[in-house]
């Protein structure tokens, strides 16, 4: 037996924020609908395993989606070099930066994503 439990009412709250169907959830989880359906219906707890697919379809964490936190934000990412090289090298590159370094790299995200943005609206 599992020492955690999906809250069935977080669940089926995440599926409504993303705007998805029952449907729709179970195949971007990647599992048969009425797997999750037990899911949403509290009937059965999955694996921790699809739970945190689940927070990744969904965009929150694992713990929020069995209560071990009331916070619904992402607390941490998993990037894959083999799913998203750009962004693996990028962190890669940076993640033993200093406060400093990381400040003036997010200044420049952000002048960056307002530049992106401008030029879009043309």
């Amino acid at each position: 037996m599992s020492d955690y439990i999906l809250d069935a009412k977080r669940l089926r709250e995440c599926r409504e924020k993303m705007g998805y169907s029952k449907i729709e959830a179970a195949k971007k989880i990647g599992i048969s609908q009425p797997a999750y359906l037990r899911y949403e219906s509290g009937e059965r707890t999955p694996s921790l395993q699809v739970i945190k697919e689940i927070a990744e379809v969904f965009q929150t964490s694992p713990d929020y989606l069995i209560g071990r936190t009331n916070s619904s934000q992402v607390m941490s990412y998993t990037v894959y070099e083999s799913e998203n090289p750009e962004l693996f090298l990028l962190v890669d590159k940076y993640r033993k930066a200093d406060k400093e370094q990381l400040t003036r790299l997010l200044a420049y995200l952000e002048k960056f994503e307002q530049g992106g943005r401008k030029v879009e609206g043309r």
